[in-house]
């Protein structure tokens, strides 16, 4: 999480700094990315934890 926000904090700079269209839509783009892996992380995270604690699934 701590390396999540830092790239996002760094990508927001480098957009906000841009002056080229093409790149602040990379940035934002990678910004959007970043956020998506974080979550889909998180949900196999939990799933990892639920198969875990289900003895249907052992």
């Amino acid at each position: 999480m701590e390396t999540t926000n830092w790239l996002i904090r760094e990508l927001t700079d480098l957009a906000i700094a841009s002056r080229d269209y093409k790149q602040k839509a990379l940035f934002l783009s990678a910004i959007e990315l970043v956020k998506e892996q974080e979550h889909r992380q998180e949900q196999l995270e939990g799933e990892l934890d639920g198969t875990l604690w289900s003895p249907n699934k052992w």
